[in-house]
């Protein structure tokens, strides 16, 4: 079981709801943001996050500029952050923007679980299926 603190960045509820689920199930505690400018008031509040999963395509802000606000974080040193999208063709650009990991959606809820083990282990993540 995962002992973590999760933040989770997705503006489809149902894919807040899916992947916090599956988070539960391992054991993470997650903190669930439907709208990129909730960073803004939740992230001085937040305890400390050991993961982040990053939707990509979202209003306002999209990923990589969620991703550059933590990164400029010191409370997000630590903390992998991993793309989790269905922009498969994105996999490389992810990578070289400097995120930790990559999983696609639909989350596959058999390989989710080593999938996260791993990224918390500091291996490399890169699925787009």
């Amino acid at each position: 079981m995962l002992d973590i603190h999760a933040l989770v960045i997705d503006d489809n509820n149902r894919n807040l709801s899916v992947v916090s689920q599956l988070l539960a199930l391992q054991g993470a505690r997650t903190t669930q943001i439907s709208h990129p400018n909730q960073l803004f008031d939740v992230v001085p509040t937040l305890e400390p996050v050991d993961l982040v999963l990053l939707d990509l395509e979202m209003p306002g802000l999209d990923g990589y500029q969620v991703l550059n606000m933590l990164r400029s974080d010191s409370r997000f040193d630590r903390a992998p952050i991993v793309a989790c999208t269905v922009h498969v063709s994105e996999v490389g650009v992810t990578r070289d923007q400097g995120f930790d990991g990559f999983i696609a959606k639909p989350i596959d809820s058999d390989r989710f679980p080593e999938q996260i083990e791993r990224v918390l282990r500091g291996e490399p993540v890169w699925e787009a299926r």
